[in-house]
């Protein structure tokens, strides 16, 4: 009995680097394991690798709850997340701070 494969895609991004990693995989693959088979480490090298295993994952923008158990399907694209830079909170409250300095305003 064949397996049954489907065609996805892994994509991560740098400010600098991006790129989609067409894959074939059987049926049942996860999100996580998804993200092992596109070898990241090796196309973004200047990323430590632990960062792969630990990212949170989505497929078309919306986060995924459990990347672990999340079967994919055909033509899904799995997006690797990198943490922020700044809390956008944070980053709010900085500009708030300095529009309200500005004698300009």
């Amino acid at each position: 009995m064949a397996t049954e494969t489907l065609a996805i895609e892994v994509a991560y991004a740098l400010p600098s680097k991006q790129r989609i990693v067409a894959l074939r995989v059987p049926e049942g693959t996860t999100a996580h394991q998804a993200v092992d088979l596109a070898n990241l480490p090796a196309l973004f090298p200047e990323v430590p690798g632990e960062s792969f295993a630990r990212a949170p994952l989505g497929v078309f923008g919306k986060a995924l709850r459990d990347p672990d158990t999340q079967p994919l399907r055909e033509g899904d694209r799995v997006e690797v997340y990198r943490p922020l830079a700044i809390d956008p909170k944070a980053a709010r409250l900085e500009r708030a701070k300095r529009q309200a300095s500005d004698p300009k305003r």
